[in-house]
This record gives C-alpha cells, sequence and structure tokens, in this order.
C-alpha cells in the first residue's frame, strides 16, 4: 500500500484524525493522539476492503504520519 498522509488535530474533548487523498469520508478520534492515529488508520483500511483500491486518488499526497 501506497503511504498516506493523516491529519491529527487536537480539539477540547480530544483528537480527531483524517486522511488525505481518500474518496469519500473516513475519520478517526480518541483520547489521545495515538487513540486517533490508531482509529483513523483502522478506519483507512477497513474503507479500503470495503470500497477497492479506486478510492485512493492517483496523486500521491505525502507521507503518512
Amino acid at each position: 500500500m501506497r503511504a498516506i498522509k493523516i491529519i491529527v488535530e487536537k480539539h477540547n474533548e480530544g483528537y480527531v484524525a483524517y486522511p488525505l487523498g481518500i474518496k469519500g469520508v473516513v475519520v478517526g478520534e480518541g483520547d489521545s493522539y495515538e487513540e486517533a492515529l490508531a482509529d483513523v488508520k483502522s478506519a483507512i483500511h477497513c474503507h479500503i476492503e470495503i470500497f477497492g483500491q479506486e478510492i485512493l486518488e492517483t496523486e500521491s499526497v505525502g507521507l503518512s504520519e
């Protein structure tokens, strides 16, 4: 699998993470940076498993994490 750039944002209620370069909505959340990152990685794998590699945009968007 190619590298996917993941954005992790800190909010008052915890952390939210989302990938760039994937068609559709994929979001993870957690009380810590690590929890949000693990959650979004799991969501990405599930999204790809369901919809296939076609959901990955063709242009490279950067390195993961």
